[in-house]
C-alpha cells in the first residue's frame, strides 16, 4: 500500500509540473522556431517523409535529401511507384534502407485501402508499414492539428529532465506513460506546434551531448534537473549490448571499361543495394590476388586503399580495401549476380551504401 501510495503522488506531482509547460513552451516556440522546408508546407506526406528521415539524422544534413525526394517522388503515388533502384538511389546516404522499403509499402497501402489520402488518425496511421507512434503522432498533429503524442528521444529526454524522471527511456513501458501524459495536457488548438515545439527544445537547447543551454531554456524555473543541477545526470538509459564486429576485405576490381559490383540479397543488412566484391577477413594482398585469380582473372596491379569503419545499429564493419588492376571483368561472369558497371555509374546509377564510400575512386586510379 506504502509502495502505491508513493507511486501515486510522485505521479501526481509530475502531472503538475506539466500542465504548466505549453504556454511558455509556445511562446518561446514562436519566437525560436527553425524555418525547415517540410515545417513550412506541412503536408501528411511531406511530414511524413521528413520524420522518417530525420531518424538517427540531422535536420541540416537531411535537408538536402529532403527536397530531392520531393522533386523525383512528390506524391504518394509517385512513391508508390517508383523502382527499387531509383528509391534507394534517392535514399542513399541516409542509411537504414528498410525505412524507405516500409514507406513504399506503406504508399501502397494507401493508394490501395485508403483511396491514396493519407489517414488522419494517430491508430489508423499506425497500421501502416514502418509508421511507429511517434510517427503517427507527428503526421496525426501536425498536418491534421489532431491532438496525438509525438515522442521522440528528443522529447524522452527533456522531460525526463523536467520532472527528474529515473525511468528507462529506452523501455516501452516509460514512453507509453509519457505519450499518455502528454495527451492529456496537449492544447487543443495547436497540438502540432505543441509536438514542434517539444522536439525542438531538444534539439537546440536541452541536447544530448554536452551541457544543456538552460539559460535558454523556457523551463529553466521549472525543471527539477536543473534545480538541483543534475541535468547531465538525464535521462536515464539501460547498457546496450556491445556491437559485434565484422572484419572484411573491400575489392574494387576494375578493368579498362568497368568495374565489377554485385546486388546484395533482398533481405537483411542493406538489403538490394550494391556492393563490391568482398573477402571476409583482413586479407594480405598475396591473398587478394590469389583470391582474384580464382574469379577467373588475371590481376595486372593491386594497390591498397586504406582502412574504413562503419557502424550499424547493431554491428560494426571494420574494412580494408585494395584497387584490383584485371586485364578483362568477362570472366568473371560466372559468379552470380555481378555487374560490370561504368566506374562513374557506381556513383550515379547505382544505390552503394555509405558503408563503402572510402572504397568509391576513380575511373582512371588505376590506369
Amino acid at each position: 500500500m506504502k509502495k502505491t501510495a508513493e507511486k501515486e503522488s510522485t505521479r501526481d506531482g509530475r502531472m503538475d509540473l506539466l500542465v504548466q509547460i505549453a504556454e511558455p513552451l509556445l511562446v518561446w516556440y514562436d519566437k525560436n522556431r527553425r524555418i525547415l522546408p517540410w515545417r513550412e508546407e506541412p503536408s501528411p506526406y511531406r511530414v511524413w517523409v521528413s520524420e522518417i528521415m530525420l531518424q538517427q539524422t540531422r535536420v541540416e544534413a537531411v535537408k538536402p535529401y529532403f527536397e530531392r525526394f520531393m522533386n523525383a517522388l512528390p506524391d504518394i503515388k509517385s512513391l508508390a511507384m517508383a523502382r527499387e533502384d531509383e528509391l534507394l538511389k534517392l535514399w542513399e546516404g541516409l542509411g537504414y534502407y528498410n525505412r524507405v522499403r516500409n514507406m513504399q509499402k506503406a504508399a501502397r497501402q494507401i493508394m490501395q485501402e485508403y483511396g491514396g489520402r493519407m489517414p488522419e488518425d494517430w491508430e489508423e496511421l499506425q497500421k501502416l508499414s514502418g509508421i511507429g507512434s511517434y510517427t503517427a503522432g507527428a503526421v496525426s498533429s501536425i498536418a491534421y492539428h489532431k491532438c496525438a503524442p509525438a515522442v521522440d528521444g528528443n522529447v524522452l529526454r527533456v522531460l525526463a529532465r523536467l520532472r527528474e524522471d529515473d525511468g528507462d527511456i529506452l523501455s516501452q513501458k516509460v514512453k507509453k506513460r509519457v505519450e499518455k501524459d502528454l495527451l492529456s495536457i496537449m492544447p487543443k488548438d495547436r497540438p502540432g506546434d505543441f509536438n514542434q515545439a517539444l522536439m525542438e527544445l531538444g534539439a537546440v537547447v536541452c541536447i544530448p551531448n554536452g551541457s544543456p543551454h538552460c539559460g535558454e531554456c523556457p523551463w529553466e524555473n521549472l525543471c527539477q534537473a536543473h534545480r538541483a543541477h543534475t541535468e547531465e545526470e538525464y535521462p536515464k538509459k539501460a547498457a546496450k549490448k556491445p556491437r559485434k564486429i565484422e572484419k572484411k576485405t573491400i575489392l574494387v576490381i576494375q578493368d579498362a571499361n568497368g568495374t565489377a559490383i554485385r546486388k546484395r540479397p533482398a533481405r537483411g543488412l542493406l538489403a538490394g543495394m550494391y556492393e563490391f566484391p568482398a573477402m571476409e577477413g583482413h586479407a594480405a594482398m598475396e591473398e587478394v590476388a590469389e583470391y582474384v585469380k580464382q574469379l577467373g582473372v588475371r590481376p595486372i596491379r593491386i594497390q591498397p586503399l586504406g582502412e574504413s569503419r562503419h557502424i550499424f545499429s547493431h554491428k560494426e564493419w571494420d574494412m580494408i580495401g585494395y584497387a584490383v588492376r584485371v586485364d578483362e571483368l568477362e570472366p568473371m561472369k560466372k559468379e552470380k549476380g555481378l555487374i560490370f558497371a561504368d566506374p562513374m555509374e557506381t556513383k550515379e546509377k547505382y544505390p552503394i551504401p555509405s558503408a563503402y564510400s572510402a572504397y568509391m575512386i576513380k575511373k582512371d586510379l588505376l590506369s
